[in-house]
């Protein structure tokens, strides 16, 4: 590799890809720009009927709002909330597997948001601080792990 080329990753197709699926989407060329321009959602695994459970935690609890599905995506259960400009989707999965990786939502109020999900059971951790941020971490009802994080105002300590 030459200096400053960019980095070239092999596509490693995962079990179940569909090379049919992609077949009709455009090829970007070599040196045409791609951008990303953002974050539309996140997922996070429920376990089969636990859509009730979703709507309580991240409806209830968080006051985030249930958006509806595309019916073209009904039938596959789960549900999804905004979370300000993008999605929180839960989709069903036969079981969930607990891991660090987490999603991590922004609040002007982290101690209202802790006090509230300490008061209703869910378990919270706090770790080691960022800079310009005091945060925590909580598990949902099915072990998902999600931080939540609130800017530091002038003059606070976190």
């Amino acid at each position: 590799m030459t200096a400053g080329a960019p980095q070239r990753y092999p596509l490693r197709l995962s079990a179940g890809y569909n090379k049919r699926e992609f077949d009709s989407e455009p090829v970007p060329k070599e040196n045409e720009e791609v951008s990303i321009l953002g974050l539309a959602h996140v997922q996070v695994a429920i376990t089969p009927g636990g859509e009730d459970a979703a709507r309580a935690f991240y409806g209830g609890l968080l006051g985030l709002a249930e958006v509806p599905k595309p019916a073209t995506l009904a039938d596959r259960g789960g549900v999804w909330f905004a979370c300000g400009e993008q999605q929180i989707h839960c989709g069903v999965e036969p079981e969930v597997v607990r891991t660090k990786r987490h999603a991590a939502l922004l609040t002007d109020e982290l101690d209202g948001l802790k006090f509230r999900l300490e008061s209703a059971g869910a378990p919270t951790a706090v770790d080691r601080q960022i800079p310009g941020y005091r945060r925590f971490y909580v598990l949902d009802p099915f072990g998902n792990r999600l931080e939540f994080l609130e800017a530091e105002r002038t003059g606070q300590q976190g």
